[in-house]
C-alpha cells in the first residue's frame, strides 16, 4: 500500500514536497497573510508496520527555530491519546521524524491538537451546567462566535482567556481543566471562588486561526496579542469584542494562556514596565507566582522572558494593556511545546493532561490570594473604562 499524507481537516497544516516510497519531504504552510509558521498537523495512512521517514524541510526559517532542538513530535492512533515520537531529530533546518506506524492511519502534530469540534463540545457541555451563563461576545472575520462563559457571583471580576495564538493548543487544554474545576460543585476551592469571584472565560480567542491551522494569527494575518492597544473590527474583531466586554465589567485579575516553543518550562510573564506600574500590583503578581510554585512541581520562576525597563512595556499586548487600563493584576502563563525539563515525561512530554492539572493549581493559587485581591480592590477602586 502506498503511503499518503493529508491535512485537509480542522487545524491541519502540511504540504508534501516530494515522496520516495516511505520517505517524504514536507513543508509547513505559512499563516494566511503572514510569514509566521511552525504549527503542523497531518495524517499518515497506508504504512502499517513499515519504517517511515518524514522530513519537514523548512523548519530553519520558521517563526521560532530555537524551538526545534530537543523537541519530539506528537503521534496519536485515535486523536485522543498523544505520545512523543522518540526518533525525532533536528539538524540543518530539517526536522526528521522516524516511526513505524502500528496501524494504517496515524496522526502527527506539533502538539496535541484542540479542534474546533472539541471546542464546541466543551462550550456546549459547560454552558449546560447549573450556574453557568453563555454569551457570544461577537463574530470573527470567518463568522465564528466568540464564546464566553460566565461562572460565579462574586464581586471580584476575573477574566481567563486563551489561544490568542491558535497553534498553542495546550492553552485550550488548560482551559478545559480550568472549566472542569470551576464547575465542580463538590470542589471546596471552586465553591469559594464562585462565591468571591465572577469568572468570564473565553476558551478560544482565535477560532479562525485554530480552524485554519495557523500558528499565530487570525484570518487577516493579525497577531492578536499585538492588537490590544487599538483593535479594529476590520483587522482584530476578536480583541475588540473581548476588550469591550472587559470595559463593561472591569477587571481585577486576568490570565492570558499561551505556549512557548523554545523554553522547556512553565512560567509567568507580567506587566513590568507599564506607565502606571504600582508596588501593590507587582506584589500581588509575585505572590501568585510564589504560591503557584509551592502548589505545583510543574511550575517554576527561574526561567522566563527578559523584563522590560520602567516605562518600556509593549502596550499592544493584553497583559500589559489590561494592567494599565484597569489597574488589575494580569499575567501571561506560558507552557512548553517540549516538556518541563525539571520534571520530564519520556512518553508524553508536556501534555494535555498536565496542562489541565496546571490549570487546577492556578485556580488553587488564585484562591490563596483572593483576600489580598479583595483588599487591593477596596483600597484602589477603579471606574469602569468607557468602551
Amino acid at each position: 500500500m502506498t503511503l499518503t499524507i493529508s491535512s485537509s481537516f480542522d487545524a491541519g497544516n502540511i504540504r508534501v514536497v516530494s515522496q520516495d516510497g516511505d520517505r517524504v519531504d514536507l513543508e509547513i504552510v505559512k499563516d494566511h497573510e503572514s510569514d509566521f509558521y511552525q504549527w503542523f498537523y497531518f495524517r499518515v495512512a497506508g504504512a502499517a508496520g513499515r519504517e517511515v521517514t518524514l522530513r519537514i524541510t523548512n523548519c530553519g526559517a520558521s517563526a521560532y527555530p530555537h524551538g526545534w532542538p530537543d523537541y519530539r513530535a506528537c503521534m496519536s492512533l485515535d486523536r485522543e491519546d498523544w505520545v512523543r515520537v522518540s526518533e525525532t531529530s533536528y539538524a540543518d533546518g530539517v526536522l526528521t521524524v522516524r516511526l513505524t506506524p502500528p496501524q494504517d492511519v496515524v496522526w502527527i502534530a506539533y502538539f496535541a491538537p484542540y479542534s474546533m469540534e472539541r471546542h464546541h463540545d466543551l462550550v456546549s457541555t459547560i454552558a449546560g451546567l447549573p450556574g453557568v451563563r453563555y454569551r457570544s461576545l461577537g463574530k470573527t472575520l470567518d463568522g465564528q462566535d466568540m464564546d464566553c462563559l460566565t461562572i460565579g457571583e462574586g464581586p471580584l471580576h476575573v477574566w481567563l482567556y486563551a489561544r490568542q495564538h491558535p497553534g498553542e493548543s495546550m492553552a485550550e487544554w488548560w482551559m478545559e481543566g480550568a472549566l472542569d474545576k470551576l464547575t465542580d460543585e463538590d470542589d471546596p476551592v471552586a465553591r469559594v471562588l464562585r462565591k468571591e469571584c465572577t469568572f468570564r472565560v473565553v476558551p478560544n480567542m482565535n477560532p479562525d486561526g485554530s480552524r485554519r491551522g495557523h500558528l499565530r494569527t487570525n484570518a487577516a494575518g493579525a497577531n492578536l496579542n499585538r492588537e490590544w492597544h487599538a483593535p479594529t473590527a476590520e483587522r482584530s474583531p476578536e480583541v475588540l469584542c473581548v476588550r469591550n466586554a472587559m470595559d463593561e465589567t472591569g477587571v481585577d485579575f486576568a490570565m492570558d494562556i499561551h505556549g512557548d516553543e523554545a523554553i522547556p518550562a512553565n512560567f509567568l510573564a507580567g506587566f513590568e514596565g507599564i506607565p502606571s506600574h504600582t508596588d501593590r500590583q507587582q506584589k500581588l503578581f509575585e505572590l501568585f507566582g510564589e504560591t503557584l510554585e509551592r502548589l505545583s512541581p510543574d511550575f517554576q520562576r527561574e526561567q522566563g522572558y527578559e523584563l522590560p525597563a520602567p516605562g518600556q512595556a509593549n502596550m499592544s499586548m493584553s497583559t500589559t494593556q489590561l494592567a494599565e487600563r484597569y489597574g488589575c493584576v494580569s499575567m501571561t502563563l506560558e507552557m512548553p511545546f517540549k516538556d518541563n525539563f525539571n520534571l520530564p515525561d519520556e512518553v508524553y512530554g508536556w501534555s494535555p493532561q498536565r496542562s489541565k492539572y496546571l490549570a487546577h493549581a492556578c485556580l488553587d493559587a488564585l484562591h490563596a490570594i483572593v483576600p489580598d485581591l479583595k483588599a487591593k480592590a477596596k483600597a484602589e477602586p477603579r471606574e469602569k473604562v468607557e468602551a
